[in-house]
C-alpha cells in the first residue's frame, strides 16, 4: 500500500494540556503506514468562540486555520469536536465569502481519528495492548454531528487485554458543553459525576473518548475523588499503548 501524506489538526485543549496525546496521534498514524505533516503556526478551528456566540471572532480564527491548511491531503483531528465544526459550523461562518471554496474543500477531507482509521484507512488493528475494563464515552459532537459511534469501538475491541464497556444509557453527557460548563456549573458537575459513578460500578479502570474536553471535564472532577483509581485516556493513547 502507497504511503498516505496527511496533515493532522491538533486541538487547542491537546496542545495546552495534553501535548502526549498530540504525540500519540502521530505515533497512530504513523504506524497506520501514514506520512504525517503538522504545521507548527497551527493555533485554533475557532470552536471556543463560536459556542460562545462571538461568530465574527470565531470567523477570524477560523480564517487563519484554513490559511494554514493545504487542500491536496486528507486532515485528521484529534477531536470530533474540531471535526464538527470544521465540516458543519464553518458553513455558518464562510457562506458568500472569500473562503467559500476552501472551506467547502477542506469538508470532504477532514476526518476524526477512529472515522478515519477505520472508513478510509481500513484499518482495525494496529497491534496494541492495554490490560483492563475501559468505558467509552460518547462525546455529543461525535454522535450527534458527525456520526461517529461505531468506529472507535471497532479499533477497541481490538486492543489486546482491554474490556469494553458501555455507559447505562444512550446520550449520558460529561457535562463540558463548553460555556454550558461555566453558566449552568451545577448541572454541568452533576452530568459529569454520573458518568464517573457509572463507570465505578461497571468496574472500569478507565474512561475513554474521542474528545479531550469531555475527559478533562471528568479529570477535574476526579481530583474530588483520590480514592477512585479511574484514569481518562484519549482513544489515541489507548492504540498507542503496548507497543
Amino acid at each position: 500500500m502507497a504511503v498516505q501524506k496527511i496533515q493532522i489538526q491538533i486541538p487547542c485543549f491537546v496542545d495546552q494540556f495534553k501535548p502526549e496525546t498530540g504525540m500519540n496521534l502521530v505515533k497512530v498514524l504513523e504506524k497506520a503506514g501514514c506520512q504525517v505533516n503538522y504545521n507548527p503556526e497551527q493555533t485554533c478551528c475557532g470552536l471556543p468562540a463560536f459556542n460562545a456566540g462571538q461568530w465574527e471572532d470565531s470567523r477570524q480564527v477560523a480564517e487563519k486555520f484554513l490559511d494554514e491548511i493545504s487542500l491536496d491531503k486528507n486532515l485528521v483531528c484529534a477531536a470530533s469536536a474540531c471535526t464538527s465544526m470544521i465540516r458543519n459550523s464553518y458553513d455558518l461562518l464562510f457562506q458568500n465569502s472569500s473562503f467559500h471554496n476552501k472551506y467547502r474543500q477542506l469538508q470532504k477531507k477532514t476526518f476524526e481519528l477512529s472515522e478515519f482509521l477505520i472508513d478510509v484507512l481500513k484499518i482495525d488493528q494496529l497491534g496494541a495492548r492495554f490490560d483492563g475494563k475501559v468505558l467509552l464515552m460518547d462525546s455529543c459532537q461525535a454522535t450527534g454531528h458527525c456520526g461517529i459511534a461505531a468506529q472507535p469501538r471497532q479499533l477497541l475491541k481490538n486492543v489486546e487485554g482491554l474490556e469494553l464497556v458501555e455507559l447505562p444509557k444512550e446520550g449520558m453527557c460529561c457535562g463540558f458543553g463548553g460555556m454550558f460548563a461555566v453558566r449552568s456549573e451545577a448541572m454541568s458537575v452533576s452530568m459529569g459525576l454520573e458518568i464517573l459513578e457509572a463507570a465505578e460500578l461497571a468496574g472500569a479502570t478507565a474512561i475513554t473518548s474521542t474528545d479531550t474536553t469531555c475527559l478533562l471535564q471528568l479529570e477535574s472532577l476526579l481530583k474530588n475523588k483520590p480514592r477512585s483509581g479511574l484514569k481518562v485516556l484519549h482513544l489515541a493513547d489507548i492504540l498507542a499503548s503496548g507497543w
